[in-house]
């Protein structure tokens, strides 16, 4: 079953990884993209994130790819909308018999998200000042 998607609720990382777990896999790898403090030497004190109207369907296209590529299943929910540090932006799982598949599907995964979903984030800096990244 794959599971895609793109929301402004937190994740529900056991959903995330329900949807690749199975008596087959040896190797359930999760990666999680927290909201950090500090960015480009600057101070970070929230993200906005926004996103494109068919963004879901690019998760969707995605994730069947990278399924049909790998063989391997795998997951990935994407948060948009004001996120505080600490906060979980991206949660991805894949799971394989073995360790080295599941690590490489997660990276190959997580780098095309953030390559081809359009979704954008706004930084507001503890300056005061705002940067968008991605546009």
């Amino acid at each position: 079953m794959s599971y895609a998607l793109i929301t402004e609720e937190p994740i529900d990382e056991a959903a995330v990884r329900a949807a690749v777990q199975s008596d087959t896999a040896g190797a359930l790898v999760m990666f999680h993209g927290i909201i950090r403090n500090h960015d480009g030497g600057q101070s970070v004190n929230s993200l906005d994130y926004s996103h494109h109207p068919q963004a879901q369907e690019f998760l969707e296209k995605i994730i069947a790819e990278e399924e049909e590529r790998t063989g391997l299943k795998v997951s990935a929910v994407h948060r948009v909308g004001p996120l505080k540090i600490g906060d979980a932006a991206l949660v991805a799982a894949s799971a394989a018999a073995h360790r080295k598949e599941a690590f490489e599907a997660i990276e190959n995964l997580v780098e095309r998200i953030k390559a081809e979903v359009p979704i954008w984030k706004k930084q507001h800096f503890t300056s005061g000042s705002s940067e968008w990244v991605g546009l």
